[in-house]
């Protein structure tokens, strides 16, 4: 905690310092710099079946129950001027019980210069990218216990959890939203053998974009993170449509090779969002997404979040809670949720809100379908998301090394305490 105060006191002086600078000779609007500071963070306790084969610190374990921090957000802010915002983050996942040391990481770290609210400019390390509404979902007001991951699409490769350095535009314009970013990502020295994975050469510029039309109340786009549910507190109905594209992203050997294949990155999504507050004090949290991605020839990944396992793993999914996340294929995705009236429970005032997430994928590299499920309930306390406490179980695929079909269903147990300081 003590480093925490002192990171956030350390940034703090920087932003007034920065603050005095840039408004020299704006005295005669008499704007006064607002800064804004958080801490949220989401604790899990834990009980994992592993994939077959995995090991825990080198020694074969089926399950293993654990204690870990999933997220930490330390999110620092400024309106500098008028017109100049300051965003960023300190932070990290994952501190769990292979973590040594508990770093915190510069997530983001930007500025926007707004000339009108439908033309803002942004530069400096950002998650503010296209394809869909989750290409980062806020970390505070997730539904679910855990976020739609296969939306990062280049997350640990070319980006730091969903972030790269890049610049950007974007604004609303009466019920449009839009953004269009050009970014550059992380450069890949790992070499791919044989398998289409990130290619090994200079990176080329990342351009995306996400346009949506806001049928109801207009959301804030002073974040690039999209909030997860409203509960009852907004009425908001979107569509919206977004593409991703990295020339020469990805190859199956040596890049820097003659005769080597190289594959350009091509990525486009559809989707929907419904939050809609009801007349007996419930409300609808709703998502619909389609998305086409294309990493080039039967490109898959395993992605197990938090993974307890620390090698091993004899089936097609890897070690640990590994499963087939991400690939060359098509996916929908949709959410669903109920929050019912605020009410005493426990002797507590409190929202309650049950919830489930499925993501089925066509992926090319695999003979059949892949199919996860979460299923969550959330105890908001004092209906915010300030204190919250959320029951989740993930329901995950198990496909067989050699045919590369399912073969079973393991499961994941989290119980989520999540804490903010306001």
């Amino acid at each position: 905690m003590k480093l925490i105060k002192s990171i956030v006191k350390k940034c703090l002086v920087v932003i007034v310092l920065l603050s005095s600078l840039l408004v020299i000779g704006q005295e005669k609007e008499k704007f006064k710099p607002t800064i804004n500071w958080n801490v949220t963070a989401q604790i899990w306790m834990r009980h994992s079946e592993l994939n077959e084969g995995s090991l825990v610190n080198n020694e074969a374990t089926s399950s293993y129950s654990d204690v870990s921090i999933r997220r930490l957000r330390i999110p620092v802010t400024s309106q500098l001027t008028p017109k100049l915002f300051f965003y960023s983050i300190l932070g990290g996942n994952n501190y769990n019980f292979n973590s040594k040391n508990f770093q915190l990481n510069v997530l983001d770290l930007y500025v926007e210069y707004a000339f009108n609210k439908s033309f803002e400019v942004g530069v400096g390390k950002s998650g503010w990218q296209g394809l869909s509404r989750w290409n980062l979902c806020s970390t505070k007001t997730p539904m679910g216990f855990e976020s739609p991951l296969f939306s990062l699409t280049t997350v640990g490769k070319t980006d730091d959890i969903g972030r790269v350095l890049g610049v950007w535009v974007k604004g609303q314009t009466g019920k449009l939203d839009y953004r269009l970013s050009l970014g550059t990502p992380i450069a890949v020295t790992q070499i791919p053998t044989g398998n289409v994975d990130f290619a090994n050469n200079r990176p080329r510029v990342k351009t995306s974009s996400y346009v949506k039309y806001q049928f109801f109340e207009n959301e804030s786009n002073k974040s690039a993170y999209s909030t997860g549910t409203y509960l009852q507190a907004k009425k908001v109905f979107n569509i919206g449509a977004g593409f991703q594209y990295q020339e020469k992203a990805m190859s199956d050997g040596d890049a820097l090779l003659a005769g080597t294949n190289l594959y350009d990155m091509k990525h486009w999504a559809v989707d929907s969002f419904l939050n809609l507050p009801l007349n007996n004090d419930g409300a609808i949290t709703a998502y619909l997404g389609y998305y086409d991605y294309n990493y080039g020839k039967d490109y898959i990944r395993n992605i197990g979040a938090n993974n307890p396992a620390t090698g091993g793993g004899s089936s097609f999914n890897g070690a640990g809670v590994a499963f087939p996340m991400i690939g060359t294929g098509t996916t929908w995705y949709t959410q669903f949720g109920y929050a019912f009236k605020k009410s005493n429970f426990l002797n507590c005032p409190m929202i309650i809100q049950p919830n489930i997430a499925i993501q089925t994928s066509n992926w090319d590299a695999l003979n059949e379908q892949m199919t996860v499920y979460n299923f969550t309930v959330n105890f908001l306390m004092n209906g915010n998301h300030g204190r919250k406490i959320s029951l989740g179980y993930q329901h995950r695929p198990v496909f067989d090394a050699a045919t590369i079909t399912q073969k079973e269903y393991k499961g994941m147990f989290v119980v989520q305490y999540q804490i903010s300081l306001k």
